[in-house]
């Protein structure tokens, strides 16, 4: 999740980037970007997803239901773990690899926080995002689920992540006024990624992916490029079995010149998009 939400907060925060319109309209009814890739015997739907939604908007319908609904399994980023209800919770000690524990760079924590607390001023949540209503339909639907990545994988990418360049701070310095300043930007970049999702914009991401990729080139090369080198692999492999199958990916991973529909154009597997 931390991924697009580090790439608002650069956009954000680049006095270079192009300006934010918060205002940007998202329809009641949404058609969120999707693909498809296909052989004789052979169908995977790429659908671009966000992860933390305000839930006012009717996106899991028409095309993308129909899609979901001819597919036999459903494959996410990762599989997030539920809580257990009435859970006792207890103390864990940090998960290690090796001899050393995870602990993500400082500042790549503190902007993903600042950046999931502007996404949540804005009403977005986790359980309306397109991974959990995605996951929790194939669950009561049957469907088997998987993700390409694991958790522990991923704890791995967090922990060698390189340090982000903190979140350019308003005029004025430290004071309260610009921090809630740079809270507000956040905020609108949220927004404006989350109408432009709704819309199926994919300009928008392909801008905010090019803010990240020139402010923090590594942390781009680790959470974008790299994993959609790996993914498209993964498609490229599943493409030799038979049947249909529902890709869901953050909608950063479908945009700009790193995609995963590029890598995989690179592989000689073209992609449609699904109106």
């Amino acid at each position: 999740m931390v991924n697009l939400f580090v790439a608002a907060a650069l956009a954000a925060a680049s006095p270079a980037g192009a300006p934010l319109d918060p205002s940007a309209s998202a329809p009641a009814t949404a058609s969120p970007a999707m693909f498809v890739v296909r052989d004789a015997d052979t169908t995977i739907y790429l659908f671009g997803t966000f992860h933390a939604l305000d839930g006012q908007s009717e996106w899991f319908g028409h095309g993308v239901r129909d899609a979901f609904d001819r597919s036999g399994e459903l494959v996410l980023e990762t599989l997030i773990p539920e809580p257990v209800a009435n859970a006792v919770p207890q103390p864990q000690p940090a998960p290690r690899f090796g001899n050393w524990s995870v602990a993500p760079s400082a500042s790549f924590l503190a902007t993903s926080r600042m950046a999931i607390k502007a996404g949540r001023a804005r009403g977005m949540q986790v359980d309306n995002g397109a991974d959990m209503v995605l996951r929790r339909a194939a669950e009561a639907a049957g469907k088997p689920v998987e993700g390409l990545e694991t958790i522990e994988s991923q704890l791995d990418m967090f922990t060698h992540m390189p340090s982000a360049p903190a979140v350019a701070e308003a005029p004025g310095g430290n004071t309260p006024e610009a921090a809630v300043a740079t809270m507000n930007d956040l905020s609108d970049a949220m927004a404006e990624m989350q109408a432009a999702w709704k819309r199926g914009d994919q300009s928008v991401f392909v801008r905010m992916l090019g803010e990240l990729r020139r402010g923090a080139p590594e942390t781009y090369r680790t959470l974008f490029a790299a994993r959609n080198a790996r993914w498209a692999d993964w498609v490229g492999a599943r493409m030799d079995a038979p049947g249909t199958v529902f890709v869901a990916v953050g909608a950063g991973h479908l945009a700009g010149s790193d995609s995963l529909l590029v890598r995989l154009a690179e592989q000689g597997i073209e992609s449609a998009r699904v109106d």
